[in-house]
């Protein structure tokens, strides 16, 4: 054999050899590391913090409800549970009562329960819905047009949105609250009622709008509210509860902002779920949706509506008070400064 090809052979052997040791080194690395680790207590995951959200029957809670159901609240560390009433105003009532921590309700049971010197703090908005409150009438009973409505009997849930929609509609149309007879009624009440004839028309909100019409049918005629009234939905807490717990509400609000962001981008599931939740058909939904501005904001346009719902519920002497409250010492701008500062616009 040449020296040549002894040299040759003697290099190939030690690249060999280098490779050997390196498989062996990383092979010996591997099987300690797995040693080590099947003996080390690894830091367990931080436990999700428990928030209960009691909520209302409104399309317009679609960011609550894509929350949930997408996992957005877990996975920025929260386990939010929800509970269901038929009002805003329950839904107020039952987080005052120690039932949730927090509240969804439209802007009218907020106003109502400032103008009560109740201990609340608002958050954000989640959505804003452009005639989704309507008034909805059976022509059966002789309503064709808004002058028809005058003498008729009108369901209503007196102080909320479907109220103060009644009241400005009738303005409009040069008549008073007193050209109509009301029946006060539960939301869930509405529809069996009009089945029943106890009532001629109804004013309410969605989905139930949606129900009712699907209900009546050709003999269904509605009435929207327009530029007259836009509702806006607001999240909230006690004072106390909002003060103690800004970590906590900037979870649920990045948890909310990504649900507003799902329920714009895929309607059509967003309708699926929301018909799951109210165990509605998702199919009355679809008339009204593109109504549905979903944003998590605080603006000062809230401020301003407050003040001017406070001024019909004074002057239709809805409330014992006759002062106008300062609705800026009731939002909190905390937690969605840090969230999504440019969503804030309060003048504060």
């Amino acid at each position: 054999m040449s020296d040549k090809t002894r040299t040759q052979s003697g290099a190939r052997l030690s690249i060999y050899a280098i490779i050997g040791l390196i498989l062996l080194v990383v092979l010996l690395g591997a099987a300690a590391y797995i040693a080590i680790n099947r003996y080390v207590l690894r830091e367990p995951a931080a436990p999700l913090e428990n928030v209960t959200i009691a909520n209302f029957v409104y399309t317009g809670s679609c960011p609550l409800i894509a929350a949930q159901a997408k996992g957005y609240f877990t996975s920025e560390g929260v386990q939010v549970s929800s509970q269901v009433y038929s009002t805003g105003k329950a839904s107020l009532d039952a987080m005052f009562g120690g039932k949730a921590d927090l509240s969804i309700s439209g802007e009218m049971p907020v106003m109502f329960a400032v103008l009560n010197r109740q201990p609340l703090a608002v958050i954000a908005t989640i959505a804003r819905g452009d005639n989704v409150t309507q008034i909805i009438g059976k022509k059966d009973r002789g309503i064709s047009t808004p002058a028809s409505l005058k003498g008729k009997r009108i369901g209503v849930s007196i102080g909320t949105a479907g109220h103060f929609m009644l009241n400005v509609f009738l303005t409009r149309q040069k008549m008073s609250i007193n050209d109509v007879t009301l029946r006060d009624l539960k939301t869930e009440e509405l529809a069996g009622a009009l089945a029943r004839d106890e009532i001629d028309a109804a004013s309410t909100w969605e989905p139930t709008v949606g129900e009712i019409q699907a209900q009546l049918g050709a003999n269904g005629v509605s009435f929207q509210a327009g530029d007259l009234y836009i509702p806006v939905l607001t999240i909230g807490g006690t004072q106390t509860y909002v003060a103690s717990h800004t970590q906590t509400l900037q979870k649920v609000l990045r948890g909310l902002i990504r649900g507003d962001d799902f329920c714009r981008d895929n309607p059509v599931e967003a309708r699926e779920l929301i018909g799951a939740y109210f165990k509605v058909d998702a199919n009355t939904l679809l008339a009204s949706w593109s109504d549905y501005r979903f944003r998590v904001s605080l603006d000062q346009s809230l401020v301003l509506q407050l003040e001017d719902e406070a001024r019909w519920a004074i002057n239709n002497k809805l409330t014992k008070r006759s002062d106008m409250p300062n609705y800026l010492d009731h939002l909190d701008l905390d937690a969605l400064q840090i969230v999504a500062p440019a969503a804030v616009t309060v003048i504060h």
